[in-house]
């Protein structure tokens, strides 16, 4: 079969379309549509899949220039996305998320209309409240993929079209690894209690200088120890305030980690942002997590998913605005508490509805079985 993923912008919205597509080799010839000049220009060609750049912009409220360019950019791609797409004849597209996806999809639908490609289109939705994007393409698909039981938008097209499945993980970052081992290949001590501290692909200011306070400031109990990826924009200042003076392996400061299993293998809690593509993982893997959602995620829909974590006992949610080494301190050392992370380790296996990669690619199946699209 051939497949189109749209995905951008994140490395929450690539990983899991590069998931899907890993568990779909041998069997389809896959390319991904994104942006030039956002993270998927290089993630996936390093995952090794063909890339198509279109033009695309945010889709902006209200009446005003930038609207106007965004019209004008998303109308681009749009044409753009029908060539490659007519070109390409998928069987089926996926979006996985992104401001990208909304000329793909619109294209996709348009392109279908007219009988020139005969796709099933699918989204994945992995927030508990659906983005503006997904919710103008949920009418143009036939699918909806989500993370949650509660059907997002109850009254709304998404709930008509949506299939709990969970978010899709990559593989390698599943994969059971010795705990000892992963940690001394970091750099840790096997023997000490240990935080993940971690902003996504791109870093987070906030926790990153949180972080660098605790452990220059306030300091750590003496059987504790940090793993600490700051994301390349951060790194080199992190590297001055964490140098001195907690040496003794209790902070490993690295840039980044392209391969998370042996930072979650070695870790007890981790200390992070609320996207969806980290709380997949929390889930399959079944981690207990401080979260601090970032403040200005469209439509606050990280603070929504961190709440959701919280609510199943599964999280403890810490606002950005709240967050220094004194209320990060006071948290972890609550967090921490041998009893109180068993409670969260348990609370968050119950979030993962099963293999999320193995449904999707059983509802890809599905939809390509049917004789006529929806």
């Amino acid at each position: 079969m051939n497949v189109v993923f749209a995905a951008g912008g994140t490395g929450g919205h690539v990983y899991p379309a590069v998931a899907v597509a890993d568990a779909l080799a041998g069997r389809a010839a896959v390319r991904f549509i994104g942006a030039a000049d956002r993270l998927e220009a290089k993630l996936v060609p390093q995952a090794g899949y063909a890339f198509d750049a279109i033009s695309s912009r945010p889709l902006a409220r209200g009446a005003s220039l930038d609207t106007l360019r965004t019209l004008g950019a998303n109308a681009i791609g749009l044409m753009q996305a029908a060539r490659l797409l007519a070109a390409a004849k998928p069987d089926i597209v996926v979006a996985t998320g992104g401001y990208v996806c909304f000329p793909v999809m619109a294209a996709a639908r348009g392109l279908r209309a007219v009988r020139r490609i005969h796709a099933r289109l699918a989204l994945l939705e992995p927030n508990v409240r659906p983005g503006l994007t997904n919710r103008l393409l949920a009418p143009l698909v036939d699918e909806v993929w989500g993370a949650y039981a509660q059907t997002p938008d109850s009254r709304g097209p998404i709930a008509r079209k949506y299939v709990r499945t969970g978010v899709p993980v990559r593989a390698r970052v599943l994969q059971r690894t010795n705990r000892i081992e992963a940690a001394r290949r970091l750099g840790l001590d096997p023997n000490r209690r240990t935080i993940l501290a971690i902003g996504g692909s791109q870093g987070a200011r906030s926790i990153n200088e949180a972080v660098a306070a605790l452990v220059t400031r306030r300091g750590l109990p003496r059987d504790w120890q940090v793993l600490h990826v700051s994301g390349e924009r951060d790194y080199t200042y992190m590297l001055a305030e964490e140098r001195e003076p907690f040496g003794d392996n209790r902070v490993v400061l690295v840039a980044y980690l392209a391969d998370l299993a042996d930072a979650y293998a070695a870790c007890d809690l981790v200390l992070s942002r609320a996207g969806a593509s980290t709380l997949g993982e929390l889930a399959a893997l079944g981690m207990p997590a401080v979260l601090v959602p970032y403040p200005f995620a469209a439509e606050d829909h990280q603070t929504v998913n961190a709440r959701a974590f919280e609510a199943a006992g599964a999280a403890v949610v810490l606002a950005d605005r709240e967050l220094d080494a004194d209320s990060l301190w006071w948290t972890l050392r609550d967090a921490m508490d041998p009893a109180r992370l068993a409670t969260m380790r348990a609370a968050a296996r119950s979030l993962a509805p099963g293999d999320p990669v193995a449904a999707i690619v059983a509802r890809i199946d599905g939809l390509l079985s049917r004789k006529k699209p929806i």
